[in-house]
């Protein structure tokens, strides 16, 4: 008898939308694989619906908080329901740009120097030379990100909004010019390399999940010597936060500079999108894996104490 399996999706992060795409294309591949899919939209009161659903395993498809956070992996943990992707720790971590990066540089993971500080301080001065990124601290997807070009008299105001959803603490960090890379991690194996062209000003909320947002080069234009230190990269980043399943570090790499040392990792996503226009399932077909069978492998993986 094939598994009861629980996707859970939506949630009330700024990325709700995309995860209910993420989880309505992950539900399709589970009734085409015969598992008995329940599809929830999390809610508050996610624990009481799961104790009364009771799944076999919790396909976790939530971006952002608080399935990425490690509180849904908290939540997964006390009820005993094996799940998906990374686990408490690892989740909670990798949120967390700046203790993040404190790992990848232990790891030898190169990544762009940058200060934490209070959005408002950041709203009155330059507090380094531009250019530079400004990037909530525990947000994905590029929501709430600016950057901030040389010709930039002031800092961006919008930081001292009132109805502003994206914390009290921000990232700010060296502007790295050139391409946007981002590869997939599988288990121990790290897939293939991306180079995404956005098709808009820089690869925003936008350029991600709109059609037509951005140009993804597969494999990526860029030497194979860059191209397997990405792969290396991203699984020592992976290996850093302790991640579990499927993850995805995203890279600029300024080709101006010889040999690697234009290369710095950004992020790892330990929840990335599994829509039709995501990243790591086109990564998984160009390593001839179908997406049908990356939902397989998920749910195979699936475990406790992860």
């Amino acid at each position: 008898m094939k598994k009861h399996v629980a996707v859970l999706m939506g949630g009330w992060s700024a990325e709700r939308e995309i995860s209910l795409r993420s989880g309505k294309t992950c539900a399709e591949a589970l009734a085409r694989l015969g598992y008995q899919a329940t599809h929830i939209d999390v809610g508050r009161d996610i624990a009481a619906v799961l104790a009364t659903v009771k799944p076999d395993i919790a396909l976790n498809v939530l971006h952002g908080r608080p399935g990425e956070d490690g509180t849904l992996q908290g939540i997964l943990e006390i009820l005993a329901i094996p799940y998906t992707h990374s686990g408490v720790m690892a989740s909670a971590v990798a949120m967390q740009k700046d203790i993040a990066k404190t790992l990848f540089r232990a790891a030898g993971v190169p990544v762009p120097d940058g200060v934490v500080a209070s959005r408002f301080e950041v709203a009155k001065r330059h507090i380094m030379p531009p250019p530079y990124v400004i990037k909530p601290l525990a947000e994905g997807s590029s929501v709430g990100v600016f950057i901030i070009s040389a010709d930039h008299r002031h800092p961006p105001q919008e930081l001292t909004r009132h109805d502003w959803a994206y914390g009290e603490l921000v990232m700010v960090e060296n502007y790295i010019p050139g391409k946007e890379l981002t590869c997939a991690v599988r288990g121990n194996e790290a897939l293939g390399v991306i180079e995404i062209v956005p098709t808009v000003r820089f690869y925003d909320y936008e350029a991600k999940y709109a059609p037509g947002g951005s140009k993804h080069l597969l494999p990526a234009q860029i030497s194979s010597f860059v191209y397997q230190e990405v792969r290396r990269l991203a699984l020592a980043a992976h290996r850093a936060l302790g991640c579990r399943g499927v993850s995805r570090a995203d890279f600029r790499y300024d080709d101006r500079t010889d040999g690697l040392g234009g290369l710095f990792c950004l992020e790892v996503n330990t929840q990335p999108g599994m829509t039709e226009t995501s990243l790591v399932p086109e990564l998984a077909v160009h390593a001839g894996i179908t997406f049908d069978e990356l939902v397989r492998w998920m749910i195979e993986d699936a475990s406790l104490n992860r």
